[in-house]
C-alpha cells in the first residue's frame, strides 16, 4: 500500500506540456493612444517644471550664482553684471512651464500620428506577433 503523500510526490514528477500562444497586434484604438499619450505628457511636464525648480534651489543654495556674479564682473571689468539681471526664478518658471506645454502638445500629437501610421501599416505587413509560453 502506498499513502496519499507518495501518490502526490508522483503527480508532481509529470512534466506539463508547454502551451504556446501566438497573439498578433492587428489595430490600436486611436483615442486610446493619444490619452494615455497625454496622461504620460502630463506627468512628464509636471516633472519637467519641478526638475527645473529643484535645479534652481541646488544652484542658488551653494551659491553657484555669486560665482559667477564675480566671474562677470572680473571678465567685464564693471561691478554691475549680475546672473540676476538675465535670468530669474519668475523666468525660469515661466520657461519651464513654456517648455512643458509644448512637449505635452508634441509628444500626444507624435503618438497619435504614430498609432494612425501603425494602423494603416497593419494592413500590409499584419501587424506584430507575440509569442508566449507557459515555462
Amino acid at each position: 500500500m502506498t499513502s496519499v503523500a507518495d501518490k502526490l510526490a508522483q503527480k508532481t514528477e509529470r512534466r506539463t506540456a508547454k502551451k504556446q500562444v501566438r497573439l498578433r497586434l492587428v489595430h490600436i484604438d486611436f483615442w486610446s493612444v493619444v490619452k494615455l499619450a497625454l496622461l504620460m505628457a502630463i506627468a512628464i511636464g509636471i516633472a519637467m517644471v519641478v526638475a527645473a525648480v529643484l535645479l534652481w534651489m541646488v544652484v542658488q543654495q551653494t551659491g553657484v550664482i555669486d560665482s559667477v556674479d564675480g566671474l562677470l564682473n572680473d571678465v567685464t571689468g564693471s561691478s554691475g553684471v549680475t546672473v540676476s539681471t538675465f535670468v530669474s526664478f519668475e523666468g525660469l518658471l515661466v520657461f519651464s512651464a513654456v517648455c512643458a506645454g509644448l512637449q505635452i502638445i508634441v509628444t500626444t500629437a507624435l503618438a497619435a500620428i504614430a498609432a494612425f501610421i501603425y494602423n494603416l501599416s497593419v494592413r500590409v505587413t499584419g501587424g506584430l506577433v507575440f509569442g508566449f509560453s507557459n515555462t
